[in-house]
């Protein structure tokens, strides 16, 4: 007689959506999965998100017979509750710049060496500590009554256990109870992940009040979980250290996504601290760290242009393809909705070297998947100025099925680049980190690779578009 299989579920919980993937402990197999959507909008009430992580697990066949489960989540979102366990206002999103303002008040205050120093990072838009500064100051009688702070993972993991406002929970509001994870913390700007820990300091001037009493989710170790209705709750992750996870890498290995956001993260032993603050000295979920650079502009301008192009993402890669490296001179800087790096909240999309020569749909097409590339290729650059080791680049998120953005990417990085074969990858980080609360060691399951394209880099490419960009 076979031996039952173990399943554990990963949550992915990220800016669109909910994913949950149901996966086998022995041999990482997806076994169901399901899928709910989240709410557009740079603010977000979280019940949203519970409703959609209740109604993807009811996709996914339920819980009933996982033995772990993990939740992966989008970083930076500010969820406040009050001391009854209540959301105090929708949740600012990583992308909702309303706090650029705030961000460069408290970097005024403190300074970017200090920060970097402190925290791993410098405060831009995105990050929870400038929403915090942006409720002091705009919402006075909110965070007054501010109790607790939670990221969108941890109040779902919480509420995932049974915890949250009395009338709607099996366990009532015991905030003590919020837990999180190094990677999720440590994009906050009041986490130190060198020495893993919280930043009172740092969270009181943010909120322009002693904040010693705010509860603040304590923070597990990568393999330690918590109990849950009748099952292991892991500590969960942010979404990018989840990808690292569900894809296995390791030391020298660059992970670039292509989704609503861009990112390029790197698997390090050692923490990075940059005071320019292009680089955000992230940790990972395994116990090491993940500096990263995140763009805001990724795959929404591929959409954009598509849009105004009239056309398929299948047919605006075979459009790309037509035209030579380059683009016949037309160079697209794709910050359409601001952009975090560089920082720069109110930029817009420019269009350079227009020519009656270069203006054609086929450059335009070509012109936006450089512009996308080039961003994420100078944010590697800037990676590697820490000392990072590069050899070789994952490329995943829904635009690494492109044939045009594959091959592009070969030609704007100058390392191999490797294409998985497309997958939920944050949520099986998250299946993974399940297992590993629910063994005591790390699942070594590796995605089946895709595509494998040799480094063969057009110079032109790249110094065209960095001629363009200050």
């Amino acid at each position: 007689m076979s031996t039952p299989s173990r399943l554990v579920a990963g949550i992915d919980s990220s800016t669109q959506s909910c994913k949950v993937t149901i996966v086998d402990v022995a041999t990482g197999a997806i076994v169901r999965e399901g899928r709910a959507s989240h709410p557009d909008g740079t603010e977000v009430d979280p019940s949203a998100w519970w409703e959609a992580l209740q109604q993807a697990a009811s996709e996914a066949g339920g819980f009933a017979d996982v033995a772990a489960v993990s939740v992966a989540g989008q970083q930076h979102g500010c969820v406040a509750l009050d001391a009854d366990g209540r959301v105090l206002r929708p949740a600012l999103l990583w992308n909702d710049t309303r706090s650029a303002g705030a961000a460069a008040d408290l970097v005024s205050e403190v300074g970017e060496d200090v920060y970097a120093r402190r925290t791993g990072l410098v405060p831009v838009a995105s990050f929870t500590v400038t929403k915090l500064r942006w409720i002091a100051d705009n919402e006075p009688e909110i965070a007054a009554r501010i109790a607790a702070v939670a990221l969108p993972h941890d109040w779902l993991t919480w509420r995932l256990r049974g915890f949250g406002p009395r009338e709607e929970s099996a366990n009532g509001p015991v905030l003590d109870e919020l837990v999180t994870d190094r990677s999720d913390a440590s994009g906050t700007g009041y986490f130190d992940p060198g020495r893993n820990a919280y930043d009172r300091e740092l969270l009181s001037r943010a909120l322009r009040r002693d904040a010693r009493d705010v509860v603040l989710p304590r923070v597990l170790a990568p393999s330690e979980g918590v109990n849950g209705p009748n099952l292991i709750v892991a500590a969960g992750a942010g979404d990018n250290a989840g990808a690292a996870l569900g894809l296995g890498a390791q030391t020298g290995d660059i992970g670039v996504s292509i989704g609503t956001s861009g990112t390029v993260f790197a698997v390090s032993a050692t923490p990075v601290s940059d005071p320019t603050g292009t680089v955000a000295g992230f940790a990972d979920a395994a116990g090491g760290f993940l500096p990263i650079v995140t763009t805001l502009n990724a795959a929404r301008a591929l959409d954009q242009v598509a849009a105004l192009l009239g056309v398929t993402h299948a047919e605006l890669s075979d459009l790309a393809l037509s035209a030579e490296p380059g683009s016949g001179g037309l160079v697209l800087q794709p910050w359409f909705e601001g952009e975090r790096t560089p920082n720069l909240p109110d930029a817009t999309a420019t269009l350079f070297g227009m020519t009656l020569a270069a203006a054609t749909r086929e450059n335009l097409a070509r012109a936006v998947i450089e512009g996308v590339l080039c961003s994420l290729a100078a944010g590697l650059d800037a990676i590697r100025s820490h000392g990072v080791v590069a050899e070789r680049i994952m490329l995943t998120g829904g635009a690494a099925k492109s044939p045009a953005i594959r091959q592009i990417a070969a030609e704007v990085f100058d390392v191999p680049v490797i294409v998985p074969e497309p997958g939920e990858y944050v949520a099986m980080g998250a299946a993974a980190q399940a297992a590993w609360a629910l063994d005591g060691s790390r699942p070594a399951w590796r995605p089946p690779v895709l595509a494998e394209l040799p480094a063969h880099t057009v110079g032109a490419i790249r110094h065209a578009y960095d001629a363009r960009t200050p």
